[in-house]
């Protein structure tokens, strides 16, 4: 992981490898942003000039690499665009800077240290940027050849990550900015964790080994966690758990994680859909729909992180994590199409269609989640292509049973950085369910399918429980090339969003 400091040190005296300064897209060019005073004067003020000389525009996410001017300790400015200047007398947003952050630690692999010079405006700014520095810096490379040890510069076939990130200007003796770092740095580290998670190879990560990460970050942390097994599910009547899990050798488990403080006064349940690989079983997805599949557990990792994150932070809310894991097989012992399973709750479920299983294993979750009575239920899941095909692939959707509390969501996801959008559960789907064998077939209309899916897991709420369901299914991996501080694979989605609620609760700012 990389080092986080703050030094009221200017850049010209820093000893680093390189000086990070934010750029903006001003109406006549390029404008140097605030945090990088020094800098422009060591041009004799035309920092600008030089910068558009060499094409830089301010346009976000762009970089320009240029020599340090004589005298400064570091040998290298890199000046990253922040985007459109704000209007007059306005502040650079939070995620502009997380980006701008994400983007230059990125493109400082290989680095052993590098001071940021952006725009610290308070102390949420200072935490914007040390957050995004260190997501930005994120790198898998557990399976590569002499992978470079945390904090080196390099590895033997390759480049580690940026070394240490030091914040110009952010005061290391001030509450204020060393709580933003701290928070930062805390929430960095467990999302991190989360992508190491989704990236993780379905041969290595299989519902027990998911389980025995979970234990050990628990008892670290001052967690207390519960693992049901193979036989502690059916002894309870976990059907759809055990149902999903029928056909693999790995068997699943329910994972409890239980975070409490003396002086909270709410409970919020996380749950999270854990599919540590998902072939679709007897209804086996087509070709090319399987090779990214090991992020399936993706809800799973979000709340793991999440509560252990919530944890580190101390606050005032009592926060239980379920983590639903299975591995979704085909073989002899695998649940058919037209299986019927009895849940957790008692209602049976008509299986049409085995690769519909994430609901499957939320709706047992939910169920003992609901036996809690928390003041509200949280489900994070990669749950529908439909939602892929809604949002995009880097929006996630935001159902629930109250318009308040999906409002709320989404305001806390836009305040952390994360895109969503509120989406319905329109009454006149649910009838598409029905089912002449079951309580409720696990299939819906085709249009409209993740507002189905949303329908379905409603069914599993314990009634006058709040309850909202965030499909992930679009940015919980990322397929293409890496952006701001989002690297290719694994992604995090919706861990900030629900620390972030976590927070809210425990200042008596949500609900």
């Amino acid at each position: 992981m990389t080092a986080l400091t703050l030094s009221t040190s200017g850049a010209p005296a820093l000893r680093a490898d390189a000086i990070v300064i934010g750029v903006a897209k001003g109406a006549k060019g390029p404008v140097v942003a605030a945090g990088a005073e020094a800098v422009d004067k060591a041009y004799d003020g035309r920092l600008a000039d030089v910068l558009e000389t060499l094409g830089a525009s301010g346009a976000e996410g762009e970089v320009t690499k240029l020599p340090a001017p004589a005298g400064f300790k570091s040998p290298l400015v890199v000046a990253v665009g922040l985007g459109a200047q704000p209007d007059k007398d306005a502040e650079y947003e939070s995620e502009a800077l997380r980006r701008a952050a994400g983007v230059a630690a990125r493109v400082l692999t290989g680095v052993k240290k590098a001071g940021f010079a952006l725009p610290l405006a308070d102390a949420a700014d200072v935490g914007a940027v040390a957050e995004g520095a260190l997501l930005g810096a994120y790198s898998f490379d557990a399976y590569k050849e002499a992978a470079p040890a945390a904090n080196s510069a390099k590895g033997k076939n390759g480049k580690g990550p940026l070394g240490e990130a030091t914040l110009l200007g952010a005061k290391p003796r001030d509450k204020a900015h060393k709580a933003a770092a701290e928070r930062a740095s805390a929430v960095a580290e467990e999302l991190n964790r989360a992508r190491d998670l989704i990236n993780t190879p379905p041969n290595d990560l299989n519902p027990e080994a998911f389980a025995a990460v979970a234990q050990a970050a628990a008892k670290e942390h001052g967690i207390k966690v519960q693992v049901l097994d193979v036989k502690a599910l059916e002894k309870g009547g976990y059907g759809g758990i055990l149902g999903v899990g029928a056909g693999s050798a790995s068997g699943p488990r329910l994972v409890k994680l239980s975070y409490t403080h003396s002086k909270a006064g709410k409970h919020l349940a996380f749950v999270g859909k854990g599919i540590t690989y998902d072939s679709g079983g007897i209804s086996l997805k087509p070709a090319g729909h399987n090779e990214t599949m090991k992020c399936d557990m993706s809800g799973a990792a979000a709340v793991f992180a999440a509560v252990v994150a919530v944890a580190r932070l101390g606050l005032e809310v009592n926060v239980t994590g379920w983590l639903a894991l299975a591995e979704n097989m085909p073989s002899g012992s695998a649940t058919r199409p037209g299986d019927v399973l009895r849940m957790y709750s008692g209602k049976t479920v008509e299986v049409l269609n085995t690769d519909a299983e994430g609901r499957l294993v939320l709706g047992d979750a939910l169920w003992a989640a609901s036996a809690e009575k928390p003041d509200a239920i949280v489900d994070v899941a990669t749950l529908t292509g439909a939602m892929v095909l809604a949002l995009g692939s880097r929006t996630f959707g935001v159902m629930a049973n109250d318009d308040a509390f999906r409002s709320a969501i989404v305001e806390a996801a836009e305040e952390v950085g994360e895109a969503s959008w509120p989406m319905p559960l329109p009454e006149h789907l649910r009838k598409g369910m029905d089912s002449p064998t079951a309580d409720i077939a696990n299939m819906g209309e085709r249009m409209g399918g993740g507002l189905v899916a949303g329908l379905f897991l409603r069914e599993f709420v314990g009634e006058g429980i709040t309850w909202a369901h965030l499909d992930i299914a679009g940015p919980a991996f990322n397929e293409s090339g890496p952006f701001g501080y989002t690297p290719k694979g694994g992604t995090g989605s919706g861990v900030r969003t629900l620390v972030r609620l976590a927070e809210l609760t425990a200042a008596g700012d949500l609900g």
